[in-house]
């Protein structure tokens, strides 16, 4: 994720939703954590600025 990219409430929703699904169905873990919730994992993930994610908006 780029620091400079702000995202919505609703974008980070869904990207977190969308990182812990991956995560659920055994993708590998961006970060050291001990976590073991997926969502949890990809909220760390997220603070962290590991996910690679992009957000096209359709306005540019």
């Amino acid at each position: 994720m780029s620091q400079s990219q702000r995202f919505t409430r609703y974008e980070k929703a869904r990207i977190l939703g969308a990182r812990a699904l991956q995560v659920s169905y055994g993708a590998p873990v961006l970060i050291d954590t001990d976590q073991t919730e997926p969502i949890l994992v990809a909220a760390e993930e997220y603070d962290a600025g590991a996910l690679p994610f992009t957000v096209n908006r359709g306005d540019t």
